[in-house]
């Protein structure tokens, strides 16, 4: 029997478990999260007896006659200060790594009053953030050590919410103290356990099922296969290529292709039980590049599917999308040039490392389903379990959880479907959760893109045109490797005035993990290639890097490569101008070598996709609900929307009330994904605000209690490949240029960010927003990969290459305000853009260094990669 206190209260427990299991599943604390039970991420962060240690490797055992604490556990005055620090800092972004951060602050703050930052980056090294880029952290427990160091008193926020105004985040009180409830914090009355069952090899054909063992067990409730399923058993994002579970007689294609499904009574036993189903299946060959995929003779990955449009298709060696842009006469243009960048580059899979595996709940309702989710749209749930299930949607209800960050890998059916699907047939409430390395392997990464980029100008510097050729690793599934191709096509000519552009786009079917959303959506990988390209363009010219994007830069009214006209909004010139000092300072410095780069990226779908926004107030007992679908995966989006209620009506904030999304009561908004959200739900909200005015001029809130005013926003765009001369192919393009500044031992140690915002929002939020895009952009340059060896990952969490806050460069942010349209009130979306043109600027930074003209990521031989 062990004995030990948890928050100051005595308990014992006879076994030997996972202290993390034992808080979370015996106490009910759920400020404690499982993040990957390797010991890597810092999640489930507890101190016992005042030293930090991570719950899920320390055993009971080990905390025999010892104390441990919590966030639960901290006092009233200890849980005001963080609360406030956190929330005034902008410290919280998706929230699910704050608690632990909270106990690494106590844990230092404790011994050492008065910390240096440096002091604080040691402290959280242990704890990983994937939204902030630990700046706002860092300063959220700086101010923390001052409060309590000086005794200060805590001032009450005055902010009236409007746009513009440093607006604590709506949830930050929430996500701090540890309360927010995310999927696996939510616990069901007669709720039991699920999951999918697996092969450990990539491409297999499946000979005979058995799940005769497994329902002898006693805790097995149920074993599922592919004939159980009640409705369609190929459901997808956009096309219908993903089979719920893989059938007798069938292959697999990858390592994530799920062949059963088996409840049990406690989580403890699924993993036991789960090895009792007996899968016959003969291995097979996989392919795992999309050069023998296409070779002539290769086998079929898929021998029919559905296109983006919802048309049968039959792919030719095994092309799932072959995009072309096409504008002026690039041959002749580059005929002409006088100097020509030619180049093949490279860029890996990458996992998105978001801090809260995927999880969901399905609740049987009469004769539908409930799911609790933690996905990034919540229609797409409702319309693919709908098609699973065989279920009219009126039967089918989501409801959002909070969502513990995403960046597009939140996107795809994961763990949704599986819940429901189980539930429905078992008629029990059932749980599913991924264990870390379930979701390394599983869920859709940033796609490989394999690139030959020819790059020609005259010798003053100005571009003639682009010439690419683009071959994308799409993986098992299509997922969204057809518009992710599509923006990497669309953004390879850069935020540059010139005509002549050919890029082609092969999206190719492997038996690799699927490919899919990935911030920066295509636009990193063809960004660091035309970047890369322009900067050697300007040292055979005779200019500097800055010079020859000054040169070129687009300027309002003119056409971008792609052909849309530049709107009067565009400042992408004030970007680099923005820079010019700051880079020239570094330019001229012997102890620095400086890299310069810039990119655009669209806000919304575009390309003729039809895209609508809503959100709708709901007037109830004198309180404002904001409702919409629109997720909130750490941008954001729900403190936006408040702001945008509170600027329109001239209201206070405490009257509004943020709704979760819920199919049965917010309005489809789409999914967060294409730095939408801001532009698109961000104006739905202002046009429902607008009616509500109105009658706010004859009645106040009780006279209009249960009214609902409906907010909605659409765009119509031009599709790729239109013969207009000046297709409308986005609502707006947002633009950037970074610099990177590195020291003599190659280290990253400063960047300047510009960013083209149109309108900021919340200045602390877009700071953290940049932060954190630049933080991932210089992971993604320097540290992270995502081996794989006959398709299947060769890499563990804490092996990704996810920089910690030592690693941290100072980030400077300078925002340029110029769209003064109504829509949105000229906001524009920052989430993706602020990640992306930070790798080029690196890669040029080394260039300055070591005369390597780098093209793979993540670059070689460099601090970061020695020897590589």
């Amino acid at each position: 029997m062990y004995k030990f206190k948890i928050n100051g209260k005595g308990y014992e427990y006879s076994k030997d478990i996972s202290l993390l299991t034992f808080l979370r599943d015996n106490l009910s604390i759920t400020s404690v999260k499982n993040g990957c039970n390797q010991g890597a991420c810092g999640t489930c962060s507890v101190l016992v007896d005042s030293r930090v240690m991570k719950a899920c490797v320390v055993r009971l055992s080990k905390v025999e006659n010892k104390s441990v604490i919590t966030v639960e556990g901290l006092s009233s005055k200890e849980k005001e200060i963080y609360t406030y620090a956190f929330g005034k800092t902008g410290a919280v972004q998706c929230g699910f790594c704050i608690p632990g951060m909270v106990i690494a602050a106590k844990g230092l703050i404790d011994q050492n009053p008065n910390p240096t930052r440096d002091d604080v980056k040691k402290a959280i090294r242990g704890n990983i953030c994937r939204c902030t880029g630990y700046v706002k952290i860092e300063d959220a427990i700086l101010l923390a050590a001052e409060i309590f160091r000086d005794n200060k008193t805590i001032s009450k926020e005055n902010s009236k919410g409007k746009i513009g105004e440093e607006f604590v985040r709506v949830d930050a009180k929430v996500k701090t103290l540890g309360v927010a409830k995310y999927v696996d914090d939510i616990v069901i009355d007669e709720m039991v356990y699920g999951k999918a069952i697996r092969l450990p090899i990539a491409r297999a054909k499946i000979l005979s099922i058995d799940k005769s063992k497994a329902l002898e067990h006693p805790g097995v409730l149920a074993v599922y296969t592919a004939e159980d399923i009640p409705g369609e058993r190929y459901i997808g994002h956009l096309q219908k290529d993903w089979p719920v579970l893989i059938a007798e007689g069938e292959e697999t294609r990858y390592i994530g292709d799920a062949v059963a499904l088996i409840v049990t009574k406690t989580k403890e036993q699924l993993k036991e039980a789960s090895k009792l189903v007996r899968i016959d299946y003969e291995e097979l060959e996989p392919i795992t590049n999309p050069f023998d995929s296409m070779k002539e003779g290769a086998y079929e990955i898929h021998k029919k599917g559905f296109n983006q449009f919802g048309n049968h298709y039959i792919p030719k060696n095994n092309i799932l999308y072959n995009p072309i842009l096409k504008r002026g006469d690039v041959d002749k243009a580059l005929e002409k040039a006088d100097f020509i960048s030619e180049h093949d580059y490279y860029t890996p899979f990458t996992e998105h490392a978001f801090m809260e595996p995927e999880c969901a709940i399905g609740i049987p309702k009469a004769d539908g389903i409930k799911v609790i989710s933690g996905g990034q749209g919540i229609y797409d749930e409702y319309r693919e379990i709908s098609e699973a299930l065989g279920l009219a949607k009126e039967k089918v209800e989501i409801q959002s959880a909070y969502v513990g960050g995403g960046f597009g890998g939140k996107e795809d059916m994961s763990v949704q479907h599986h819940a429901a699907i189980m539930a429905f047939l078992l008629k029990r409430p059932v749980k599913v959760l991924l264990s870390r390395q379930e979701s390394i392997n599983i869920h859709p990464k940033r796609h490989a893109m394999y690139m030959h980029f020819k790059v020609g100008c005259d010798k003053n510097g100005k571009i003639l045109g682009t010439k690419a050729q683009i071959i994308s690793d799409t993986g098992a599934y299509a997922s969204l490797g057809g518009p992710v191709l599509e923006r990497a096509c669309t953004h390879a000519g850069g935020p540059y005035y010139y005509e002549n552009v050919e890029i082609e786009g092969k999206a190719v079917y492997t038996n690799n993990p699927p490919a899919g959303a990935f911030r920066g959506f295509g636009v990193s990988q063809s960004s660091f290639a035309m970047e890369s390209a322009l900067n050697e363009l300007a040292e055979k010219v005779g200019i500097s890097p800055w010079e020859i994007r000054f040169r070129n830069a687009v300027r309002p009214g003119q056409p971008l490569p792609n052909g849309q006209i530049a709107e009067q909004g565009t400042a992408f010139l004030e970007t680099l101008e923005a820079c010019k000092d700051y880079y020239y300072n570094y330019l001229n410095k012997d102890q620095y070598y400086v890299g310069i780069a810039s990119t655009l990226k669209n806000a919304g779908l575009g390309v003729g996709v039809e895209d609508v926004g809503r959100c709708n107030l709901y007037i109830d007992n004198g309180k404002i609900h904001i409702r919409s679908s629109a997720a909130g995966i750490g941008q954001g989006i729900q403190t936006v929307l408040t702001q945008v209620v509170c600027e329109t009506l001239n209201i206070s904030p405490e009257k509004l009330i943020i709704d979760h999304p819920n199919t049965s009561t917010t309005p489809d908004s789409g999914t967060t994904t294409a730095s939408r959200q801001t532009v698109f739900a961000g104006e739905a909200a202002r046009r429902a605000s607008l009616k509500l005015k109105e009658d706010l001029k004859k009645y106040d809130l009780k006279n209009l209690d249960k009214k609902l005013y409906i907010g909605e926003f659409s765009f119509d765009s031009d599709p790729l490949g239109t013969k207009k001369k000046n297709p409308i192919s986005h609502v707006a393009y947002s633009y950037a240029t970074q610099v990177a500044v590195i020291n003599k031992e190659g280290k990253v140690v400063k960047t300047l960010a510009a960013h083209d915002v149109g309108k900021v929002i919340n200045p602390k939020s877009i700071e953290g927003q940049v932060e954190g895009g630049t933080l991932m952009s210089m992971g993604y340059a320097l540290t992270e990969d995502f081996p794989l060896e006959n398709g299947i990952p060769k890499v563990k969490y804490g092996t990704l290459g996810l920089l910690r806050a030592t690693d941290v460069p100072e980030i400077k942010s300078v925002f340029i305000e110029k769209n003064n349209v109504k829509l949105a009130y000229g906001a524009k979306g920052i989430g993706e853009i602020s990640s992306i043109p930070f790798v080029a600027a690196i890669q040029n930074a080394y260039y300055n260094k070591d005369g390597i003209f780098r093209t793979s990521l993540p670059l070689k031989d460099t601090f970061y990669k020695k020897g590589k």
